[in-house]
């Protein structure tokens, strides 16, 4: 990620917690002028550090079933096996770690029943040794 000063950071840190906030009310929070945090928002997309902008929705209102699985492999399969789960669109992030598991996946499904589904495709990918999920129950941050 290219270096980041501290109006980058703070800038970022604005944005995360509303992203919709008008340019001249985030300029006036950072003191700077608008066409500084113009500017810095498009040099932020440009250099791959914001990648989009999203629509967070309160738990429940969308009545998804979200889960963090991590996922154990074999050898040398992750290439094999990230390039299968990226196809699953139930599967709406994916992370290498350290640590006792190879992979972790955010999962989302409309109900339980496709939720069960999804976890059953996952556990069946050729090069997945051993899976532990669990369900996101409400967010207490953020």
């Amino acid at each position: 990620m290219p270096d980041l000063d501290d109006l980058d950071r703070r800038l970022l840190a604005a944005l995360r917690a509303d992203a919709r906030e008008p340019a001249a009310a985030l300029a006036r929070r950072l003191g700077v002028t608008r066409a500084t945090v113009t500017h810095r928002i498009e040099r932020l997309q440009a250099n791959g550090t914001i990648l989009g902008f999203t629509t967070r929705v309160r738990d429940g209102a969308d009545g998804d079933v979200r889960a963090i699985s991590f996922i154990e492999l074999e050898g040398r399969a992750t290439d094999r096996v990230v390039e299968h789960l990226r196809g699953l669109p139930e599967v709406v992030s994916l992370h290498t770690t350290n640590g006792g598991w190879d992979l972790v996946a955010e999962i989302r499904t409309t109900s339980l029943t496709e939720f069960d589904r999804v976890l059953g495709r996952i556990r069946q990918v050729e090069g997945v040794v051993d899976s532990e999920t669990s369900l996101l129950l409400s967010s207490v941050a953020g």
